[in-house]
């Protein structure tokens, strides 16, 4: 019998989000998709929002269009009520999770609905591979009791979106990228250990507390990209932190973007503008 020795994976960069706006002037902090990092195969952008400012978050996110890849919006905290151009409606609470597929085209808006109170959460922008971008718009929506939750090892719990923890599946289906997405809270001297797919890109975000990652620290507010090897190991080494990992397939094909469509050319992309404006989304 042979056994092949897991390889935990390096941290190959750190960085910091950029503060922006977005939408109808909601202030976020944006992640992946600046100039320090402009995209990690299949992730094209992240956003952090936060905050218990209303001014912040109340003019929300009005109709606009999406083509060629998905949306993830996992609320932390607050309520957002979503709308799209199909007759679909919804409401997003604290937990839950919108794995919004456009396809071909959609036109949606995301309007909080709340006027105080805290708004936190992360949008992330996952690429399609061409044979899927004109595909049907779709939506995978997930309250938070829907979200398995389990607790490997003491002092910690990991909420697991997609892919799995043992033998715990998330219910975010995706077979072109096979993403792994899990909302990981340690506690000081705790440690958890979990398998990712060699090949497959891979970063964690903190977004409470610090933990270290091998012999790197990382603190609040900062993104790390994983090397290859098939295994990442997060201690706590503060009271309780929380942070994300994320982790899929690269898709490997040419990146036309423009705003809210991203196609593999520039003439899709004129073509996809053409679309919208002439109300064929």
């Amino acid at each position: 019998m042979t056994t092949t020795a897991t390889r935990n994976r390096p941290v190959t960069r750190r960085l910091r989000g950029m503060a922006t706006s977005d939408g109808a002037g909601v202030s976020l902090t944006r992640v992946i998709g600046t100039q320090q990092l402009s995209y990690l195969d299949p992730f094209l952008m992240l956003d952090e929002f936060g905050s218990d400012k209303p001014g912040d978050y109340i003019a929300g996110f009005p109709s606009h269009p999406h083509r060629g890849f998905e949306t993830v919006t996992y609320m932390l905290d607050g309520r957002m009520r979503h709308k799209d151009n199909h007759g679909n409606e919804g409401l997003m609470t604290a937990g839950s999770v919108q794995w919004m597929t456009a396809g071909r085209g959609i036109v949606h808006s995301e309007m909080p609905e709340q006027e105080e109170g805290l708004m936190r959460g992360f949008q992330l922008w996952v690429n399609l591979p061409a044979k899927d971008k004109m595909g049907q718009p779709r939506y995978q929506e997930f309250s938070a009791d829907r979200i398995p939750e389990v607790s490997p090892s003491k002092g910690v719990a990991v909420k697991v979106i997609a892919g799995h923890v043992g033998d715990v599946a998330g219910p975010v289906q995706q077979p072109a990228t096979d993403p792994l997405y899990l909302d990981i809270a340690i506690e000081a001297g705790a440690s958890f250990g979990q398998a990712i797919a060699s090949g497959h890109n891979a970063f964690a975000y903190v977004y409470e507390g610090e933990v270290s990652v091998g012999a790197d620290s990382v603190g609040k507010g900062e993104l790390i990209v994983l090397g290859d090897g098939d295994a990442v190991t997060v201690s706590g080494t503060s009271a309780k932190s929380r942070l994300i990992l994320v982790a899929g397939k690269p898709i490997g094909e040419p990146v036309a973007r423009y705003g809210p469509f991203v196609m593999n050319t520039q003439a899709e992309i004129m073509q996809a503008v053409q679309d919208f404006q002439s109300g064929r989304f």
